[in-house]
C-alpha cells in the first residue's frame, strides 16, 4: 500500500509541476498566452481530480466535506457576484467556463481545493508540533489546537487568494469594479475559510494526503512568477 500511495504522489506531482511549468512559461514568454490562458478549466479540474486521487482512504466523511465546500463556495460567490454583499463587486469573465447565477462550476472546485490543502498543511504542522510539546512533557491543549488550525488555516487561504487575486484579474478570471481588490474581499475570504476548516477539524475522515502539500507549494509558486513577471 505505501508503495502504491509513493507511485500516486509521483504520477500527481510530476503532472501538477508539467502543467504548471509549462502554463508558466506559456502564458509569459510564448506567443500563445491565450490558449494556455483558455485552457485554465482543464488544469483546474485535473488538480481537483489528483488531490482526491491521493487522499487517504476517501470515504462518504471526506465526500460530505468536498460537496460542502463546493456548495458554500458556490453559494457565498453567488451572493458576492449578484449583490456584492460579499467579497465585493466583482464579476466572473468567460475563461473559467460553463457558471451558474454568474459563478463558474469551477470556483466551488476551487475553494474544495484551497480549504482542503491549507487545512492539510497546518493539520501536518500541528502533528508536528504536538508531538514535540509531548516529548518535553508539555501537551498543548485540545482548544488551542482546535483554534490554531481554524485560524491559521484561514490565514494561510487568504495569504494563497492574496498572491493570486492581481494574476486572475490580468488573466480575465474575474474583474474588480474600479480595477481595485477590496480589504472586505480578504475578510470574508478568512471568515468562510475558517468556516470550512471548522469542519475540516470536526469532521472525522483521514487527514493524511501528500499531494494537497506539494500542490499548495505547486500553485503558490505559479501565481507567485506571473505575478512578478507579468
Amino acid at each position: 500500500m505505501h508503495k502504491i500511495n509513493q507511485y500516486k504522489l509521483g504520477i500527481a506531482t510530476f503532472l501538477a509541476i508539467l502543467f504548471h511549468v509549462c502554463g508558466a512559461i506559456g502564458i509569459l514568454f510564448t506567443p500563445y498566452r491565450d490558449w494556455f490562458i483558455a485552457n485554465t478549466p482543464l488544469n483546474l479540474l485535473l488538480m481537483g481530480v489528483l488531490l482526491i486521487w491521493n487522499q487517504a482512504k476517501p470515504g462518504m466523511v471526506f465526500g460530505l466535506f468536498a460537496v460542502l465546500c463546493f456548495m458554500v463556495g458556490m453559494g457565498t460567490e453567488m451572493i458576492g457576484v449578484n449583490t456584492g454583499k460579499l467579497f465585493g463587486c466583482y464579476q466572473y469573465g468567460a475563461v473559467l467556463g460553463p457558471q451558474l447565477n454568474g459563478v463558474p462550476w469551477l470556483i466551488g472546485l476551487n475553494w474544495f481545493v484551497i480549504v482542503y490543502t491549507a487545512g492539510i498543511i497546518m493539520h501536518s504542522i500541528h502533528i508536528w508540533i504536538e508531538q514535540r510539546y509531548e516529548e518535553a512533557g508539555k501537551p498543548l491543549s485540545q482548544r488551542l489546537i482546535n483554534a490554531s488550525l481554524v485560524v491559521d488555516g484561514a490565514l494561510l487561504a487568504v495569504g494563497f487568494d492574496w498572491v493570486m487575486e492581481p494574476v486572475a484579474e490580468q488573466l480575465g478570471f474575474w474583474h474588480w469594479e474600479g480595477g481595485q481588490i477590496p480589504f472586505y474581499n480578504y475578510l470574508c475570504w478568512f471568515l468562510i475559510s475558517a468556516l470550512l476548516l471548522g469542519l475540516f477539524r470536526v469532521l472525522r475522515f483521514e487527514k493524511a494526503n501528500h499531494f494537497a502539500v506539494h500542490l499548495f507549494v505547486i500553485q503558490s509558486l505559479f501565481f507567485l512568477t506571473l505575478r512578478w513577471y507579468l
